[in-house]
């Protein structure tokens, strides 16, 4: 077996007869070495087959450069999306990042945030599971000086900060449009309401029936997760109860793709039997029909404004403040929830 044979700025250093300092700044780039110096420096280091020592670089910097991102998923458009915006800030700000998945469960992402606390990390951007209810990792991270934000999916604790959308405002606009096509017998599923998105979407769901002084019907709001199972089996307690509501807002676009599954299987229509909308957008819609409306969360800007708060904090970080930064959503109308389904709706009161 070959050892793997690790090129040093020694190696470089000897190779044009000049100091291992030269080197060292002639990669980084230093204004100090002169411009065909460190064409040249950078040419031999090529040639040689020169990585940097990372690790290295973080014992005498005390930075390393790097951002550790924990999400439940990343096959789900919501976070691929954001994840995207991730990478292409941090690499135009000059950061790496470190990506891992918890794939909804908490002991992972406990390991996965133990780990990249143990390569050093600037940083952490977590997005938490639907199972987290224990504090005490974020606590320790706290307490070890690395900087805690938290995106989408986030926790109340002092100290972090927070990045995620306006879901409470986001599911009233949406329901306030379905009372405006003529439902009144509305349903929802919700998710986990000790999880914030499922807690601020449902408080929107709710804020907007309070308005037009509508029921909630309690068999029509089944909480249970945010993926395609909980959509399908959420939906078929539905059916199953004889009484299906006009109307489903579900709490991610995962979901209401299981609500597709179940409708499909049981040979009804969407719009016509049951009609639908959800909270989140995906690139997968031009493949199902009818096409789904959505409250629309801008991933680009979350994923953005993730990284750039983060970089503050690492460079400011004696005096950095934590910050909770709301972005607002937009509807997106397609041929769900799309059409007047009756001549009078209720009207509204006073928004509460």
């Amino acid at each position: 077996m070959n050892k793997r044979l690790q090129i040093t700025l020694d190696d470089i250093a000897k190779q044009l007869n000049v100091s291992k300092v030269t080197v060292s700044k002639a990669l980084r780039g230093h204004p100090d070495i002169s411009k065909e110096t460190t064409q040249l420096v950078k040419k031999v280091a090529h040639e040689l087959g020169y990585t940097p020592n990372y690790m290295a670089r973080n014992l005498s910097s005390k930075r390393s450069n790097t951002i550790g991102v924990v999400v439940p998923k990343i096959a789900h458009f919501f976070f691929s999306a954001v994840i995207e915006s991730i990478y292409d800030t941090a690499f135009h700000n000059n950061y790496e990042i470190i990506l891992t998945a918890s794939q909804e469960n908490a002991a992972r992402e406990i390991k996965h945030i133990e780990s990249l606390l143990a390569m050093r990390v600037d940083g952490l951007i977590v997005s938490i599971t639907q199972e987290t209810r224990d504090h005490a990792i974020f606590e320790k991270v706290i307490k070890s000086g690395v900087p805690l934000i938290f995106m989408d999916r986030i926790l109340d604790i002092q100290g972090t900060s927070s990045v995620a959308v306006n879901d409470r405002e986001g599911t009233f606009h949406a329901i306030d449009h379905a009372i405006k096509l003529g439902y009144t017998k509305i349903g929802h599923l919700a998710g986990y309401p000790e999880i914030n998105i499922g807690l601020n979407r449902f408080l929107g769901f709710e804020d907007a029936m309070k308005q037009y002084g509508l029921p909630i019907n309690p068999d029509w709001v089944i909480y249970g997760g945010f993926g395609e199972e909980f959509g399908y089996s959420g939906f078929m307690k539905l059916y199953q109860s004889k009484n299906l509501p006009e109307f489903i807002f579900t709490v991610t676009y995962p979901v209401a793709l299981g609500v597709y599954a179940a409708v499909e299987e049981l040979g009804l229509k969407i719009p016509d039997d049951i009609d639908i909308m959800c909270f989140g957008n995906s690139d997968v819609n031009r493949f199902i029909s009818p096409s789904l409306s959505c409250v629309n969360q801008p991933t680009d800007k979350l994923g953005k404004v993730s990284v750039e708060l983060m970089i503050d904090q690492i460079k400011n970080i004696e005096s950095f403040e934590p910050q909770h930064i709301v972005i607002p959503t937009d509807l997106i109308f397609r041929e769900t929830c799309s059409k007047k389904k009756f001549d009078s709706y209720p009207k509204a009161s006073s928004r509460p």
